[in-house]
């Protein structure tokens, strides 16, 4: 489908029909999508009707000005070099306000169409300057459809710390709408320790409220599976759940509450190599974050951060706060879920890897959850394939230390992790599913994702009952202490030693398997392939 000129000699930002002004290139709001025009847009898979629809039911949910009136926004699709016989079939789709059709055929029509809506006389300018100042956020219909959803999803319960997380929250919420000064609050707790079902819990009954509220992350993976998940019976809610990036050019204030879940991977800036030069602006992304709501909530495991240039820390967050004038609310969660609640295996895992003092501890055991070493990667996917067998969920992962290939021209995917006779491959890294891999996003949630390796980008987030983790030779156990050997990583964020020192890279690869360590629920098989580290966990962990 293409756009058409209805008058030419049309602006950079705008064609006249009489004295009316219509906006082309528009950003959605909260979104880094653009449209062409208003009136309608262009996407090569959607009915032209039903894309158009998407739009006006977009801009309702999220700006201001087109909330409060009734009928206020129409949808028109103008294909203005189709046919009528051309576009037979797209006819059969029935129209509404929110969605005409016209051909370049029927010119006429469509403009007695925009007369219909349009005053002739009285400008546009000033209406196109409201829409343009209008406050973006998520409007009371929408949020009544995702309160409605969530809830129909929702089967947490809150205890201890988690219960006192949530109330803070929506004490600081109703307290920023009394008039009392804006609040930050940062919760933080390792994995497993609730911080997703807060924001979740909170997602839904801020929206029961009518409170603008969005969620955010900075996972493409962990955002996909949410909105897949929790908009389940309704597209719209998952307009409700975005990326950390989104928020450039945000109203200030403009959110009441911006839940920003998984904050441990905040960013430097916004920016990427992709953006253009003239749109830089230098300014902090979490200092954008901390803007867009009344009442920010930054939920965090400080021991998650894995790339490099993440910086969402306790510190890092209050500290920049603070030097806004703003008050902040911590709390520190201390009850565990994830791997079975076991307490006793997080301990284990930090003191193995070097992130707590003390050193590493021989597994003493734990009703609530299994450790076991394989000696060959074969016997660990054996291992998880008999836990499936018995009706349980599992998944292998693996430090990024071997190649990661596009799948073939014929759709099946390449064994890139080899160790001895023993291959499998990688997860897939783009948005489709290829000879029944689910895509990347989907790996950890979809039963097809057994069977390809994940890596830490992939895993971090989610957990599943059985964890398979391979060890690669990125980090090595040698005489007492564990080695970081640079030259082992395939991760292309850890090629620079100019942007990754080896002493931040030797602290970051712990912190890559600290994650892929704690995603299981009822319990892990681990296995390195360098003789020496397999041999030092036997010993830690004892014989099945």
């Amino acid at each position: 489908m293409e756009f058409g000129k209805v008058v030419p000699n049309c602006g950079p930002t705008g064609f006249r029909i009489s004295a009316f002004e219509v906006m082309l290139e528009q950003r959605l709001p909260l979104s880094s999508r653009r449209v062409d025009a208003i009136l309608a847009g262009r996407h090569p898979r959607l009915h032209p009707v039903e894309q158009v629809r998407g739009y006006c039911e977009y801009l309702r949910d999220f700006v201001s000005a087109l909330q409060e009136v009734p009928d206020v926004i129409a949808g028109v699709a103008y294909l203005h070099n189709a046919t009528e016989m051309g576009v037979a079939q797209l006819r059969q789709m029935q129209e509404s306000a929110d969605g005409r059709m016209f051909t370049g055929q029927r010119r006429g029509e469509f403009l007695d169409f925009l007369r219909s809506r349009l005053d002739p006389g009285v400008s546009g300018a000033a209406y196109a300057d409201e829409f343009l100042s209008s406050r973006t956020a998520p409007g009371r219909q929408l949020l009544a459809v995702a309160a409605d959803e969530i809830r129909k999803r929702e089967q947490f319960v809150l205890l201890d710390q988690q219960r006192l997380a949530y109330n803070l929250v929506l004490h600081a919420t109703e307290a920023a709408r009394a008039g009392d000064a804006k609040t930050v609050v940062i919760v933080s707790g390792g994995p497993g320790s609730g911080k997703s079902v807060i924001a979740l819990s909170l997602l839904g009954e801020l929206a029961r409220r009518g409170r603008t509220v969005v969620h955010a992350t900075g996972s493409r993976s962990f955002t996909q599976t949410l909105r897949q998940v929790t908009g389940r019976g309704s597209p719209r809610t998952r307009s409700l759940f975005k990326y950390f990036n989104q928020f450039v050019d945000a109203d200030r204030n403009g959110l009441e509450v911006l839940i920003l879940d998984e904050a441990h991977r905040i960013r430097e800036t916004s920016m990427s190599r992709y953006t253009p030069r003239q749109l830089r602006t230098g300014r902090r992304q979490l200092d954008e974050l901390i803007c867009a709501g009344r009442v920010p909530v930054f939920l965090l495991d400080q021991h998650q951060v894995v790339r490099p240039g993440e910086l969402g820390t306790v510190s890092e967050i209050e500290a920049h706060a603070r030097s806004l004038g703003l008050a902040v609310e911590k709390i520190d969660l201390n009850a565990y879920f994830r791997c079975g609640g076991s307490e006793a295996y997080l301990e284990w895992v930090s003191r193995l890897l070097g992130l707590t003092p003390g050193g590493p501890l021989p597994w003493a055991g734990d009703p609530a959850f299994t450790v076991r070493v394989a000696d060959s990667p074969g016997e660990l996917e054996q291992a998880l394939r008999a836990e499936l067998g018995k009706g349980y969920g599992a998944r292998m992962a693996a430090g990024y230390c071997w190649p990661w290939s596009d799948p073939r021209p014929d759709g099946t995917l390449v064994n890139d992790v080899v160790i001895g006779d023993w291959s499998r491959p990688w997860n897939l890294r783009g948005d489709r599913a290829v000879g029944g891999a689910p895509p990347s996003a989907l790996w950890a949630s979809d039963p097809a994702g057994f069977g390809q390796v994940g890596c830490v980008y992939t895993a971090q987030g989610f957990e599943y009952d059985w964890n398979g983790v391979i060890i690669g030779p990125d980090l090595v156990w040698r005489g007492d202490s564990w080695r970081a050997v640079r030259e082992a990583s395939r991760d292309p964020d850890f090629r620079s030693r100019a942007k990754v020192s080896d002493h931040e890279f030797g602290r970051l690869v712990r912190n890559v398997y600290k994650v892929l360590l704690t995603r299981g629920m009822l319990g892990t098989v681990i296995y390195s392939p360098d003789a020496d580290t397999n041999a030092m966990l036997r010993a830690l962990v004892g014989p099945h």
